[in-house]
């Protein structure tokens, strides 16, 4: 089993990699130095790989077993709160547009500081709610004039 460390430098190695691919398919110049394009490219390319290389050369020697706020992390409710937040915000998109910005605004993050903050802070919840939306929806429409759905 890979570690989880081990995981954004691989990561990162397939990354680069399709981008070096990706910049030897860049067209040639039509004036000038034919290889222009892809010199800049090429470079940051190589230097991810030489980085993300270094980098997994170093945990993959440390073996250090998962740290202690990773753990903590995975455990507990963490792990609920990032997909419930992940799905409101999903649910936001979809409706933004249907209820218009104030009231779709007021219900995430009502719902949000309620996943949060829990039931028994309700008024709290609910203030901020209400006074954040409906200042950024001044601060929009009538400081900024940008027109808000």
């Amino acid at each position: 089993m890979i570690s989880t460390r081990l995981l954004m430098p691989v990561f990162f190695i397939f990354v680069s990699i399709g981008f070096l691919i990706a910049t030897f398919n860049l067209p040639k110049a039509k004036m000038g130095d034919p290889n222009a394009p892809i010199y800049f490219p090429a470079v940051i390319s190589i230097f991810l790989l030489i980085v993300s290389v270094i980098y997994l050369i170093r945990e993959w020697r440390a073996k250090r077993k998962e740290d202690e706020p990773l753990k903590r992390l995975k455990a507990g409710r963490t792990p609920v709160l990032i997909v419930s937040t992940l799905v409101l915000g999903l649910i936001y998109a979809l409706v933004f547009f249907h209820l218009g910005f104030l009231v779709s605004t007021i219900l995430f993050l009502g719902a949000l500081l309620f996943l949060v903050n829990g039931k028994s802070r309700w008024l709290v919840n609910i203030v901020v709610a209400l006074l954040f939306s409906l200042a950024s929806w001044y601060a929009f429409s009538h400081l900024l004039n940008i027109s808000l759905p």
